[in-house]
């Protein structure tokens, strides 16, 4: 099984994760015809640098060819077609952040440089016209969504309605949709990611100055292990953070692995006393197919709450990272009818799902134990169906598919939207995938339905 681990101890951009990604191996090249193919005359710039020591590649989007920032000296910038006068441009914030005021735009910029607010709408139409693969289609229009969701919940909004500069601007739109494409190109099979770096101080939104986290930051970390390391500058950005959640990362230490490949994406700063750039890290599973993990188990017992409030509790549970939550009727005490609450958790979110049941529930205290659970190797291939793409996700033991099930919400949304039984998609994305060329080897499942 091929591991990714995203080594994030200064924090993640956008940038960032394209850098590491480029330094790992993924061809530039492939991600630059990507961004010139959108339409809002991007290009991706990359140049080697060193970040408190280590060598790093950082990578920078331009706009209408004028770049966010101008390589330092001693830096050598690759950008076929483009040719950058030599002089320097002095930056005194961190990583990029979507909400800050352009204050290095030249006062006599066209309109057209402008940055344009875009919302869910036109970025779907962005990502439906881009030439990359329906799972990389998914998987950007998934991470827009994620910070679209994030910034409507701050500003008390419909996510439909967002026009903020982070979801819609344009180098975001660009980070995004290479992103996607990178992580399509590097092919892991599981994400892992350390502890997160938030950084400290202030950050200047569209709305003022603001602690960091930025707000829509601290809504995409919820569940997510984070620390500051004492530096003053915004480390992890809005993007960043919809990456990580896209990817449904799992923060666990470093898994062993044989190791393959390692790449770093540098951030804007050289900070003194620390390497500012992000550590990918690829190689193979030491471990055996299926091998047993940890999980701790939360239960509670319940016989005085209203019942109205459990589904409630166990989709808060479930948004906070918990890997499940359920319920069993049971006979309490006296007679009373109650229900044993369960929440399986990774080990690093134990603390904050049993204070969601503490503070949600009506229980007086819980019970936590550590066990031991095997699971199958999991991946999510597309299918394109008629009515657009659906996820499929397959799970194998030893290299063969044993389990095979299109991704309730997807078709869920699609039923919705087209009137179709909810059933016959739920075939039909199944058919799709056992016609399909990758499901005709290593595939026991298949086998047992023919």
């Amino acid at each position: 099984m091929r591991i990714a681990y995203l080594d994030c101890f200064s924090g993640i951009s956008g940038d960032m994760f394209l850098g590491a990604a480029v330094d790992a191996g993924v061809p530039l090249e492939k991600l630059q015809t990507v961004a010139r193919a959108l339409d809002i005359e991007a290009e991706l710039v990359s140049r080697r640098v060193e970040r408190g020591g280590i060598a790093a590649t950082k990578v920078d989007v331009l706009i209408h060819g004028r770049p966010d920032q101008q390589p330092v000296e001693g830096e050598h910038t690759h950008v076929p077609g483009h040719h950058h006068h030599g002089h320097q441009h002095a930056h005194d914030h961190g990583h990029h952040h979507h909400h800050h005021a352009h204050s290095h735009e030249p006062a006599h910029a066209n309109k057209k440089h402008a940055h344009i607010h875009r919302g869910l709408k036109e970025i779907r139409e962005i990502i439906a016209r881009a030439p990359i693969t329906p799972a990389a289609q998914t998987f950007a229009l998934r991470t827009f969504e994620l910070l679209a969701q994030a910034e409507a919940k701050i500003h008390n909004r419909d996510a439909e309605s967002i026009h903020f500069h982070e979801v819609g601007s344009e180098d975001a739109i660009v980070d995004i949709i290479c992103s996607a494409v990178a992580i399509e190109a590097l092919a892991a099979d599981a994400w892992y990611c350390s502890a997160l770096n938030v950084g400290g101080g202030t950050v200047r939104c569209a709305h003022g100055v603001l602690p960091v986290p930025a707000p829509a930051t601290a809504e995409l970390l919820q569940g997510a292990p984070v620390f500051s390391s004492g530096v003053q500058k915004e480390l992890l950005t809005p993007t960043g953070a919809a990456i990580l959640r896209a990817l449904n990362v799992r923060f666990d230490p470093l898994p062993p692995m044989t190791l393959s490949a390692t790449g770093y994406g540098a951030g804007n700063q050289d900070f003194p006393g620390s390497a500012n750039v992000v550590r990918l890290i690829l190689g193979e599973s030491a471990r055996a197919d299926s091998d047993a993990n940890t999980v701790t188990v939360i239960e509670a017992n319940l016989d005085d709450m209203n019942p109205q409030l459990f589904s409630y509790v166990q989709q808060k549970l479930l948004d906070a990272g918990a890997l499940d939550a359920f319920g069993v009727p049971v006979q309490m005490k006296k007679g009373r009818p109650g229900i044993i609450m369960t929440v399986l958790a990774e080990p690093a979110h134990a603390e904050l799902l049993t204070s969601i049941l503490l503070t949600e529930t009506t229980t007086l205290g819980v019970r936590m134990r550590q066990e031991q659970r095997r699971v199958l190797d999991r991946e999510h291939v597309t299918v394109q169906s008629f009515w657009g793409p659906i996820r499929v996700k397959l799970g194998r033991l030893q290299g063969q598919v044993v389990n095979c099930a299109p991704e309730f919400e997807d078709c869920r949304k699609i039923a919705e939207s087209t009137g179709v039984p909810l059933k016959t998609v739920l075939q039909e994305a199944l058919r799709l995938y056992l016609a399909s060329p990758g499901a005709n080897s290593g595939n026991a499942f298949k086998s047992l339905l023919s």
